[in-house]
């Protein structure tokens, strides 16, 4: 039987990077729930185009309410229970002091976090001696260290009360690797290492009211990979994930207290196959699947970008 899925209504709903892609997919899931929005993103034009998708959900859950209260008699004075808001700042969450000064703005302004989503992240696209030192230290800070400083500004809250939700928004390269994004790899396995290790650190303190999910997709076809190429006999079976469907599997995770979920299944199979299997066997079937240089197209694509915006400002 599947488990019921828990409500979200009324809780506050922190998600980082929610002005594009996957963040704004799920602050619009957990606006249809009619939990209150938190969003954090570097980039403010964007988080508010975000912000103003929740609102317009947010009308639709009054008017449908005050529909079913006319139908039912109540008349039309009748307003929904619950109190439908969305707040946004603009966070730089590679930086730790804008971080913490953000969360306090946060707890004093909309109160405190009960559902903590991290799902900010960057990609250089550059192999490891091409890549700048400062793009290197960018992905580790936002994919990984990001997580430590949220984490460390809401957690204290949710272990008083026992209460709460952190996701951790990772990959499939978090589980393995590949060639030519070392930097993105190496970020990805540290965010599943760190969520691990809170998982672990909050069942000893016997803090079962908090609950823990590691997100781990597949390739979404977002634009963030735009260019990542398998090979093209298997791509049939294993295509660019829609960001709807990768969400929404998200969700009915996070909502049913799942510990962590992979998309496809399939992705459960290869992390199981790299742990057994001697690593010229990975290798092997990392030729196989096209896997082994999937990125070098992305990569390519990035350089002939960076490429051309600097021909055109005539650096």
């Amino acid at each position: 039987m599947r488990p019921k899925e828990k409500s979200v209504a009324g809780q506050v709903c922190l998600i980082t990077g929610a002005g594009s892609g996957l963040g704004r997919l799920f602050a619009l899931e957990f606006a249809r729930r009619r939990a209150r929005l938190v969003l954090w993103d570097i980039n403010t034009q964007s988080n508010e185009e975000t912000a103003g998708m929740v609102r317009h959900i947010y009308r639709e859950i009054a008017e449908e309410a005050v529909v079913a209260a006319q139908k039912a008699g109540h008349g039309e004075e009748v307003v929904p229970h619950y109190n439908l808001q969305v707040h946004t700042y603009t966070c730089d969450v590679s930086k730790r002091e804008n971080v913490y000064t953000t969360a306090e703005r946060v707890r004093k302004e909309v109160g405190e976090v009960s559902v903590l989503v991290n799902n900010a992240g960057v990609v250089s696209g550059h192999h490891l001696l091409e890549c700048p030192d400062e793009l290197i230290e960018r992905t580790m800070m936002v994919n990984c260290h990001a997580h430590f400083w949220t984490t460390k500004a809401f957690l204290p809250k949710m272990l008083e009360l026992n209460h709460g939700h952190i996701v951790t928004v990772a990959s499939s390269l978090g589980l393995f690797s590949t060639a030519g994004v070392e930097d993105y790899c190496a970020s990805k396995f540290g965010a599943v290492g760190f969520h691990e290790s809170l998982s672990h650190e909050l069942k000893a303190a016997e803090k079962d009211g908090i609950k823990t999910t590691l997100v781990c997709p597949y390739l979404v076809d977002t634009g963030m990979f735009r260019g990542c190429r398998i090979r093209k006999e298997i791509e049939p079976f294993l295509p660019p994930l829609k960001p709807d469907y990768c969400v929404k599997q998200a969700m009915r995770a996070i909502l049913t207290d799942q510990p962590m979920i992979c998309t496809p299944r399939l992705m459960y199979m290869v992390t199981f196959m790299k742990s057994i299997l001697p690593f010229e066997a990975v290798v092997c079937m990392y030729r196989f699947l096209g896997a082994d240089k999937c990125m070098y197209p992305f990569i390519a694509q990035r350089k002939q970008a960076t490429n051309n915006n600097e021909a055109k400002n005539g650096i």
